[in-house]
């Protein structure tokens, strides 16, 4: 029998304007508890009248047990479903001076539910791999090493119901930033700065499991490899980087980068970690194997966040005194040329199928969405005020496969 995601691919609605099938919006959910979910996107197949027939006798051979029933789903155009797949989602984003969390149908390029996180205020976000839940940790209302309030919580929000859940406490002050979900365990990874650590949780039961001292203040940043067996935070004000076993839960090393460093970012072969100097306009390239300082990419203006491209080629790196993303050569550690995009961009994310990366650009509460096969802006997203932390929420057919590196 054929799963149920291919028999909805057949349940279309014809057109009486133009003879076209187009699969209906109540025919997708994306989520089993949502009653009424937000159509994500409608997928218009366009075809001559004169074919809806075998498109309907197609529909029917899909009862029977046969292998032509796979031959009539690739026919008709089932592949081309499930090839959008890993495009098919939700883009999370913090914004910062609104103290809410956006959800961007990037289909249409549209907000579509804007979401109080509770709290002063969520920088960074997380998205658990089924694509239900978004964590923020509520930071405080300062910037990193400056004085404020210090956040005690992490707030948990449902994205069917766009409502918080849970509050994950921490009964005491530790500003935590950063959330990253790990890639193998699932566990919940979050930079608790005034801890000098990070703080492991485990989301289904939203206790906390311990921490991985990183040795270091304004642990604001975490990138973790793709195989989930190591962490790298950007310290910031003491310009480092540490090295984590995130198995054995222990400080490895730590790397000296400069008097002052922003946001980290890891291979996907786990070779080299970039993080962005912020007295010179310059990325260090940290060699994984030794954990030190290899080589410098020479930028056009002071660095911050950056992400690599799931393909390993392309290193992006945002310039916010430009408005500008430096695109660099993983082959030649070179900088291969810029994207323009609106006022002061932060953090970075490339969508699972490498087709897209996402700017979060904080000044101009805009997210610029950059078609990374010509290294256009193809579309401006209104958010809100400061927007800065980004996560992909996939829906539940593409969460089987996807995965994304969002720039940290």
């Amino acid at each position: 029998m054929f799963p149920e995601e291919a028999l909805r691919f057949f349940d279309f609605l014809p057109s009486p304007i133009d003879g076209s099938i187009a699969l209906s919006d109540a025919s997708v959910k994306t989520r089993d508890n949502d009653a009424s979910p937000e159509p994500l996107s409608t997928l218009n197949l366009l075809a001559p009248a004169t074919h809806r027939r075998d498109m309907l006798n197609a529909k029917a051979m899909l009862l029977k047990p046969t292998s032509l029933c796979f031959a009539a789903l690739l026919t008709f155009g089932g592949i081309m479903a499930f090839g959008q797949a890993s495009s098919s989602g939700l883009l999370l984003a913090t914004n910062k001076g609104a103290h809410t969390l956006s959800l961007i149908d990037v289909q249409s390029g549209k907000q579509i539910a804007v979401i109080p996180e509770g709290g002063v205020t969520g920088h960074e976000v997380a998205a658990s791999p089924d694509g239900r839940t978004a964590y923020v940790p509520i930071y405080g209302n300062s910037g990193v090493g400056k004085p404020g309030t210090d956040g005690n919580k992490i707030a948990v929000i449902d994205l069917a119901s766009r409502k918080i859940v849970h509050e994950i406490n921490f009964d005491r002050g530790v500003r935590p930033h950063c959330a990253v979900v790990g890639p193998k365990d699932g566990l919940l990874y979050v930079t608790t700065e005034l801890e000098k650590a990070v703080t492991v949780i485990d989301p289904k039961t939203y206790k906390i499991l311990g921490t991985i001292s990183t040795g270091q203040p304004e642990s604001h940043m975490l990138a973790l490899s793709d195989d989930g067996r190591r962490g790298y935070t950007a310290n910031v004000g003491p310009g480092t980087v540490s090295v984590l076993d995130i198995e054995a839960r222990k400080l490895v090393t730590v790397i000296h980068i400069s008097k002052e460093t922003q946001r980290i970012s890891v291979t996907p072969d786990g070779s080299m970690v970039f993080t962005a100097d912020q007295t010179k306009p310059r990325l260090a390239v940290i060699d994984t194997a030794s954990n030190k300082v290899k080589s410098w990419i020479d930028l056009p203006a002071i660095g911050f966040g950056t992400t690599v491209t799931h393909d390993g080629k392309w290193l992006l790196a945002t310039l916010p005194s430009e408005n500008k993303v430096a695109v660099i050569d993983l082959g030649t550690l070179k900088v291969d040329h810029t994207v323009d995009v609106p006022s002061s961009p932060q953090e970075i994310l490339v969508r699972p199928d490498n087709q897209v990366a996402y700017v979060s650009c904080d000044h101009s509460q805009k997210v610029a969405s950059i078609d990374l096969s010509n290294w256009k802006v193809d579309q401006l997203i209104d958010a809100g005020k400061e927007v800065d932390g980004l996560a992909w929420a996939a829906n539940q057919q593409a969460a089987q496969t996807s995965a994304t590196r969002p720039g940290r």
